[in-house]
């Protein structure tokens, strides 16, 4: 019952420095008496005093102690408990108290000798503390009623002004109320101190959960295991996007529902997965989106992320099997991330044991897109731990944490080489995207900056991939250009088929009356595909003509490792002489490496020459003597290297002749495609804007758009040009440029050799004509030729009968008039960087491809058409 003259105390949820202020007059009706009147002047007097005093402290100012006002030490259980600001003192005298100040919790304050009745004690603290609580008071409802506590979270720049704890778990969670430390995850992401400590502290119900996601996060991954990091791992709601097109709105699912593939392709707003409960509106699309979700897509907002998103079950993962899993975008938590572990050493990783193309179901064996740990190198491989260069230069604002990047980057890798036969889209990442909390969101934005990047890199969504009219694999952006591809050979066709599925405008003038270039496939044999040109794939492991395979549907004949050498009669040489002939072969070889690294040694020399030099010093100082037979075998080594040169090594640079094995090749079975590159030639042409018969005699760039004039005067106009003819034409000035091609350019073009091979076919067996052969058939005609092709067979087999043949053919590459030559190789006094600078743009306008442009894959079909696909993503960027 409260005291005659006084109201009753209401009490409330109120901090211990909160100020006591009158509800309501008095109730009663008997009048005050003078000593009680005193006593409230007097604490109202006192009251007063502590305002100002706590006012004073809020600007800045130390709060002194008052001889006459005992300090009471707040309860320690009640420290999250705030002060309000100072109320305008108001006539009645009646006072109202906390319930902290009328039942005081915890250890007491020494006592004094003053009163220390809870009624006539205001409340005080230090100068740091009042200053600190004064940011985060509220005022009172006007009605009266009870406050609304919030602290704002204490992350430098977070825009969160009261935040939300997204966790729930603890009893005593704060969800949009007070707590002493709210834990910044991203704007719009935070828990509470209550569900920090529902987990973090041993005693709590979520500690044994909290102890064995550590368990699992330190064994499999790199991180640190923190709190933060098993919030965002298991505890933050995922978000979804509804897929109707009209609304694709972002809706947050609760927190014990999982996301799956399946529920983001098909997720529409109202649904709760997993249950059986009815939407609530009947037009769910209608309700407004999360405030939050604007946000995400800001710059500042992903500056402010405290954690980088870890993507769980990603497809790559069993490609990444031998890698931490934190280090390549990917949660460790997850059983698809668990790695692949030493059973010597539990900490290590047993690379020996990581196989991780044959574990991805329905990926071809030679699809191999990344680097394993301590592996030596290989072609057309990245490190998925690792940006690229080009990757850094694109995306700059992941250098310092590419973990989003390799993340999105693994993950389009993975899908793509799981199935090339289909474009791979957005829509086609986005399902796979599993990661928890806001940042999928941004995730999903990312993404498909990244598969653009990737799709005009030729990475992926390449080789004779085709596309419909209306679904380019580059945005509107990319269309508004137009390209003249000169020559229709495996170069030019790749670029055209990149640059046609871009989006972008595409002609191809071919001189010839066919398309392939130095690609001809023979199909007059009876159930048998001749290559006049090229058949041969040089190791198939990344290797795009092994993806192009992949898309046909057609499979390539595997070379042995036999290769027997038939002499005379028809006898088969001793292979201890082969082995040993082919050991002297590369010992000579790697002379020749020991003698450029000899930076006195200026001068280039051929590099027949430096052979014979050596192998003469060597038979001078070893004493050794070989039989006839051993130099016959030693010479079969020295004319395939001609053949692998195409030319007479009289002619090749001793100091370059390897040049482009100083860089990542291509690894694996080395296959013969039965069915012929011109299957794959075909499919690249199929849909091109292609003009057979129109040699082209000039380009002029001096204007605008570029000018292609035809021999017989035909023009095209174009704003980018791509020259894709064979080197032998570029030297020859086959085609007049206006201006002229830079002398630097000229020289690189000449410091080249077009080299000469010719094949000669009868029924299934194949010759090749190769170093100072070439000439001496020029002279003949293909009778004469095929006479000494027979001879040389009856020779071999003397006690077989050699019938003959019903057809052949002689091929005369260095007469064709748009071709003249087989592939090209580094002549004496030249470099491999001419490869490069002949690949050089001109004035971002005419541009240059062909093998040898491709100062990595020179002489080859593949090298070829990946110079192609270099120079259509450089036209599409520019």
């Amino acid at each position: 019952m409260a005291k005659a003259g006084r109201a009753p105390l209401r009490r409330g949820r109120r901090g211990p420095y909160s100020f006591l202020l009158p509800l309501a007059p008095p109730t009663t009706g008997h009048a005050v008496t003078g000593a009680e009147a005193a006593a409230a002047a007097a604490a109202e007097q006192e009251l007063q005093l502590a305002a100002r005093n706590l006012h004073s402290c809020a600007s800045g100012a130390r709060l002194q102690r008052s001889a006459c006002s005992p300090v009471r030490r707040a309860p320690s259980r009640k420290r999250s408990e705030r002060c309000l600001p100072p109320a305008t003192p108001r006539t009645s005298s009646a006072l109202r108290f906390s319930d902290t100040m009328a039942a005081p919790r915890g250890r007491a304050k020494k006592k004094t000798s003053f009163d220390h009745s809870p009624d006539s004690l205001p409340l005080r603290s230090s100068g740091r503390q009042a200053k600190k609580k004064a940011t985060e008071m509220t005022d009172e409802d006007e009605d009266g009623g009870s406050e609304k506590k919030y602290r704002k979270c204490e992350k430098a720049g977070c825009t969160a002004t009261c935040p939300v704890c997204f966790a729930s778990t603890s009893e005593r969670c704060a969800k949009n109320g007070y707590t002493s430390r709210w834990y910044h995850l991203s704007c719009g992401e935070h828990f509470c101190n209550e569900c920090f400590d529902h987990y973090y502290r041993s005693h709590k119900d979520g500690y044994d959960k909290y102890t064995t996601w550590k368990k699992i996060w330190t064994s499999n991954g790199k991180t640190e295991p923190s709190p933060k990091a098993f919030m965002a791992d298991q505890q933050l709601p995922y978000w979804v996007q509804c897929t109707k097109p009209e609304c694709r709105k972002w809706r947050q699912l609760t927190k014990e529902t999982q996301l799956t593939p399946q529920i983001a392709k098909s997720f529409l707003c109202g649904m709760k997965p997993n249950t059986a409960a009815k939407p609530e509106t009947s037009d769910h699309c209608s309700l407004p989106e999360d405030l939050r979700v604007s946000e995400v897509s800001n710059h500042w907002w992903y500056s402010m992320l405290i954690l980088p998103p870890l993507l769980k079950d990603s497809v790559a993962a069993p490609l990444l099997s031998a890698y931490y899993p934190d280090c390549v975008g990917m949660s460790p938590s997850c059983t698809s991330t668990h790695r692949v572990a030493s059973s010597s050493s539990p900490g290590k990783l047993d690379h020996s044991k990581a196989v991780p193309s044959v574990l991805v179901s329905g990926m071809n064996r030679y699809f191999q897109p990344f680097y394993q740990p301590n592996e030596c190198g290989k072609a057309l491989c990245v490190r998925p731990d690792v940006m690229e260069l080009d990757e850094l230069y694109e995306f700059p604002e992941y250098s310092r944490d590419p973990t989003m990047y390799l993340a999105l980057r693994n993950l389009i890798l993975a899908l793509w080489f799981t199935n090339c036969k289909e474009a791979l889209t957005p829509h086609k990442c986005i399902p796979h995207i599993i990661v928890r909390g806001l940042v999928r969101i941004r995730c999903v934005q990312e993404v498909e900056r990244i598969l653009y990047f990737m799709t005009r890199k030729g990475l992926i969504n390449t080789g004779v991939l085709s596309v419909g009219a209306d679904q380019h694999l580059l945005p509107k952006d990319y269309h508004n250009k137009s390209v003249i591809i000169i020559g229709a050979g495996p170069a030019g066709l790749a670029a055209a088929r990149q640059l046609h599925n871009f989006g972008i405008k595409v002609t191809v003038l071919e001189a010839k009356d066919r398309i392939g270039g130095r690609v001809w496939d023979d199909k007059s044999f009876k159930g048998i595909t001749v290559g006049r040109g090229a058949q041969i794939v040089n190791g198939c492991i990344n290797n795009p003509v092994a993806l192009m395979c992949e898309q046909l549907g057609i499979s390539m004949h595997k070379f042995g490792e036999r290769c027997d050498l038939i002499q005379e009669g028809g006898r088969i040489t001793d292979p201890t002489i082969d082995k040993r002939m082919d050991f002297h072969f590369n010992a000579l070889l790697d002379v020749v490496s020991e003698w450029r690294k000899d930076k006195t040694q200026l001068q280039d020399v051929p590099l027949g020459e430096k052979i014979e030099e050596i192998y003469k010093a060597f038979i001078q100082e070893s004493g050794i003597h070989f039989s006839d037979l051993e130099e016959q075998v030693l010479q079969f080594h020295l004319s395939n290297l001609e053949y692998a040169c195409g030319s007479n090594l009289h002619q090749v640079s001793a100091r370059s002749w390897d040049h482009n094995e100083f860089f990542a090749q291509f690894a694996g079975d080395h296959t013969l495609l039965t069915p012929g590159y011109s299957v794959i030639i075909e499919k690249l042409a199929e849909g091109l804007d292609i003009r057979l018969r129109s040699p082209v005699q000039s380009i002029d760039y001096s204007g605008d758009e570029v000018q292609v004039t035809m021999t017989d005067g035909t023009g095209y106009t174009a704003q980018k040009v791509l020259v894709t003819v064979p080197l032998a034409l570029l030297q020859k000035g086959a085609i007049q440029f206006n201006p002229p091609l830079s002398d630097k350019k000229m020289k690189a073009i000449n410091s080249l050799g077009a080299g000469i091979i010719e094949k000669k076919k009868h029924s299934v067996l194949m010759s090749v004509v190769a170093g100072e052969a070439v000439a001496s058939i020029r002279k003949l005609d293909d009778k004469q030729v095929l006479q000494q092709c027979m001879a040389t067979l009856r020779e071999l087999f003397k006690e077989q009968e050699v019938p003959d043949p019903t057809k052949y053919f002689v091929t005369r590459w260095n007469t064709d008039p748009w071709i003249q030559m087989a592939y090209s190789f580094v002549k004496t006094g030249g470099s491999g960087e001419a490869y490069d600078i002949i690949a050089e743009e001109i004035q971002g306008t005419i541009f240059f491809a062909g093998e040898a442009t491709n100062r990595h894959f020179p002489q080859t079909v593949t090298g070829a058409y990946l110079s192609g696909v270099r120079e259509a993503s450089k036209i599409a960027a520019f």
